[in-house]
C-alpha cells in the first residue's frame, strides 16, 4: 500500500499551472517539524515535502492557501525521472495529493467567506 499523511505549513506560495490538456495543477512545498531529545538536548528537524495537487483541489489550493498556511495532506509517493538541460538524469520523489485539508484560516477569506469544505471539492482523476 502506498499511502502517506503529513501535516505541516507551506514554505512558499502555491504554484498554479495547467497540464497540456488544461487540468489545473498546483505545487506545494510543505514543511513538517520533528523534535527529539538526544543526550538530554532537544533537537529540531524540519523536513520539506513537495506536494502536487490536481483538478478542483488544485484550483482551491491556489486560491485559498498562502505561505505559512497549515495543511493536512493525504496522498501517495511518486518518483519522477527526467533529463535536465545539461543531459544529466535526475529524479525526485513527491507526494501526489488525494486530499488537502486546510487547517488554518484562509488568508483570502473576505467578508466572512471561507474555502469550500473538502467534501464539496470535485473528485478529479489524476492523469497517470
Amino acid at each position: 500500500m502506498n499511502k502517506v499523511f503529513i501535516s505541516g505549513n507551506l514554505g512558499s506560495q502555491p504554484e498554479a499551472k495547467q497540464t497540456k490538456s488544461g487540468m489545473a495543477v498546483t505545487n506545494l512545498s510543505v514543511a513538517t517539524n520533528e523534535r527529539t531529545k538526544v543526550d538530554g538536548e532537544w533537537t529540531d528537524h524540519t523536513e520539506w515535502h513537495q506536494v502536487t495537487v490536481f483538478g478542483g483541489q488544485a484550483t482551491n489550493c491556489a486560491k485559498w492557501l498562502t505561505k505559512g498556511s497549515k495543511v493536512l495532506v493525504e496522498g501517495k509517493l511518486r518518483t519522477r525521472k527526467w533529463t535536465d538541460a545539461n543531459g544529466n538524469e535526475r529524479k525526485t520523489t513527491e507526494i501526489v495529493a488525494d486530499r488537502v485539508e486546510f487547517m488554518s484560516k484562509a488568508a483570502n477569506a473576505v467578508n466572512g467567506s471561507a474555502p469550500p469544505p473538502a467534501s464539496k471539492w470535485p473528485d478529479d482523476e489524476i492523469p497517470f
